[in-house]
């Protein structure tokens, strides 16, 4: 039902695949990912389909369905990897009961670190959203999720707003950075509020994100010593926010 409701939002065709098999490689242009699904995903094998038809019916779209062509073993699937979106739960191959409330998994992130596309992972429970918030740092990375929410907004007609933690940098550093990318005209011409936490712990001020909004936020980081997939910042945004997140990976961009 989230995927229904995003795809209607954002325009875009709705494919479902349903596997055959426990396990399916992706072919990225820097690595390839081999996913190993949890049990739970062929337990209603024979009836998935049916069912699946039904509630996207039911919901004004039409039921189209990934079928693998391609196998690298007899059964190990290859799935494409040129899609617009890519929805996944928070894990796929570790049962809920194995990882801590709210923790993405480490196959998730594998996809979501090569992917040219970005993540949508639903909450666990069927929620509209009726707005978009981008998490906004400056990096490269937040540029391209800021594009992204851009266009999500454009397509949904859903107002945006922008968050952004301040650290060492002023406010004025960070609208430097949308006017170099172009973007300051359109988020001053469309009132899109932009939010600056001054004062606060982050994993706190993440309470004053609204419960109903879309979250945006790149997946690249740069810590002291190294460059994480996850900084800091989304360890706790995917900890503590039960919102539905779009994910934006160093590769992603929007197709």
């Amino acid at each position: 039902m989230n995927s229904i409701y995003f795809c209607k939002q954002t325009r875009t065709i709705l494919k479902v695949f349903i596997p055959e098999h426990l396990q399916f490689l992706m072919y990225f242009q820097n690595e390839i990912a081999t996913v190993d699904l949890e049990k739970a995903f062929l337990k209603n094998r024979k009836t998935a389909r049916e069912h699946a038809e039904a509630i996207i019916t039911a919901n004004g779209l039409n039921p189209n369905f990934l079928d693998p062509k391609q196998f690298t073993a007899s059964t190990l699937m290859d799935i494409p990897v040129d899609f617009r979106f890519m929805t996944c739960p928070r894990s796929i191959s570790d049962l809920s009961t194995k990882i801590s409330l709210g923790h993405i998994g480490p196959k998730v992130r594998s996809i979501i670190k090569n992917a040219s596309f970005p993540v949508f992972i639903p909450s666990p429970v069927f929620k509209e959203w009726k707005s978009i918030t981008v998490f906004f740092g400056g990096s490269e990375n937040a540029v391209k999720t800021m594009k992204i929410g851009l266009q999500i907004s454009r397509w949904s007609g859903f107002p945006m707003r922008i968050f952004t933690q301040l650290k060492k940098k002023s406010r004025a550093h960070y609208r430097d950075v949308l006017k170099e990318n172009d973007l300051l005209d359109e988020v001053e011409s469309n009132g899109i509020e932009w939010t600056f936490f001054k004062k606060g712990k982050f994993r706190e001020n993440l309470y004053e994100i609204p419960h109903d909004s879309l979250v945006l936020v790149g997946a690249y980081g740069h810590s002291a010593i190294k460059e994480v997939l996850f900084g800091s910042m989304m360890e706790e945004i995917q900890t503590v926010l039960p919102n539905h997140l779009v994910i934006v990976g160093p590769h992603a961009r929007l197709g």
